[in-house]
């Protein structure tokens, strides 16, 4: 027996509140997905009046790339296949880009109507310009997305600095997403540069891989070579899409401090520095057991007069660090965009895109574009990088 009616009315063959939900979601994702193929179709290929031949070839293969997005995403991300997964992310690249500049395109038509272009001139030569565009964009995309990152130096002020730590080092790598395409040498290649900046602290704050350990043990088994006295990491959103625990304990295994709701001491000089870190923001929801974000917990015993730096993954968790006095967080997550201009729908839902911010009175945050990808293999007006601050007490 139960207590909750809703369960009876299921066992008696009623259909599942849930179902509308998922049908309002399936009814989303279809109208985004032919919103990104119907655009350029039209302004690529309708539009243009073209001969019939190029018409019919161009049509099919856009309704065959319409049928493949979604097959090859659940194939691949769906079923951790990294084939399909690697040219479904590619595909989703491409399009998005297409769209984004088929739209911009449409646009610059009234100015040609303006200058007295007649059409099928007026849309093929939008056609044209939207491909050269787009090609250039997408083979300069994919040049910053697989390059090394460059350094970012950034000074931040932290007046409850102690002297003894003035000038403390603390380089920042996050969402290196080690994924279906092997970057085991950019990787090599990215600890490389790291430790040549001698930082005091490294932190990894999280989507450290898309998969399991099992699957990215040899594009992350690099950091192991990170040569800095204090190593950190936190889980990102992307963990708990595997194995968050697994990750946890793999960086344990390679000299890293996993700050799993729990904080580390630097001491230099006499004076302390707290360098805590807290689990993403989906921890709670994710069903993993004994996972979800606890600053709480992260600062249990932690000196009351030293300043704390925390990892948290999600800009948008600064409102805990607000409140618990913090005075700076260093989060990653919004890739600053990625593509462009994706950077503004990330700023629909996190407070800050890339940057140092200050919140509240005292707590400044540093959020990261990131350092690999995660996806379409490309980085459009959002460029990697791999950080380095500087801490000062003036």
């Amino acid at each position: 027996m139960t207590d909750n009616p809703a369960e009876i009315v299921e066992e008696v063959g009623h259909p599942p509140r849930r179902a509308p939900s998922r049908w309002r979601r399936f009814a989303v994702v279809s109208a985004v997905i032919g919103a990104l193929f119907g655009v350029p179709w039209w302004t690529l290929v309708v539009a243009g009046d073209w001969p019939t031949p190029v018409t019919a070839a161009a049509t099919l293969l856009f309704a065959s790339a319409l049928v493949a997005l979604p097959v090859l995403m659940f194939t691949g991300h769906g079923k951790h296949r990294d084939l399909p997964s690697a040219i479904g992310d590619v595909l989703l690249g491409v399009i998005w880009v297409l769209f984004v500049w088929s739209v911009l395109g449409n646009i610059t038509r009234s100015l040609l109507i303006g200058l007295g272009v007649e059409e099928p001139l007026r849309s093929r030569l939008i056609a044209i310009a939207v491909i050269v565009v787009a090609t250039v964009l997408l083979g300069w995309g994919h040049h910053e997305a697989m390059r090394i990152p460059r350094v970012r130096r950034v000074s931040v002020r932290m007046p409850r600095l102690g002297p003894g730590l003035d000038g403390l080092r603390v380089a920042i790598i996050t969402d290196t997403h080690y994924g279906p395409i092997d970057r085991s040498r950019w990787s090599a290649a990215m600890v490389d540069k790291v430790n040549e900046l001698d930082a005091d602290i490294v932190c990894h704050v999280g989507d450290i891989a898309d998969g399991t350990v099992e699957m990215r043990r040899e594009q992350a088994a690099p950091l192991a070579a990170i040569t800095a006295a204090t190593r950190t990491y936190v889980t990102g959103n992307h963990e708990y899409f595997s194995e968050a625990q697994e990750w946890l304990d793999y960086l344990e295994s390679i000299g890293w401090s996993s700050l799993h709701n729990r904080h580390v001491t630097v001491e230099r000089g006499g004076d302390r520095l707290v360098v805590a870190g807290i689990d993403d923001a989906t921890a709670a929801g994710s069903g993993v057991s004994g996972h979800g974000q606890d600053l709480a917990a992260a600062l249990d015993g932690a000196d009351d007069g030293a300043p704390i730096l925390l990892l948290a993954h999600q800009p948008k968790q600064i409102r805990h660090a607000v409140a618990a006095g913090v005075d700076l967080q260093i989060s990653g997550h919004t890739h600053g965009g990625q593509i462009w201009p994706f950077n503004f729908l990330v700023r629909l839902e996190q407070p800050v895109v890339h940057g140092l911010s200050s919140h509240g009175d005292r707590t400044q945050l540093y959020t990261s574009r990131g350092t690999g990808y995660w996806g379409p293999p490309f980085r459009i007006f959002a460029p990697s990088e791999i950080t380095l601050l500087t801490l000062s007490t003036a």
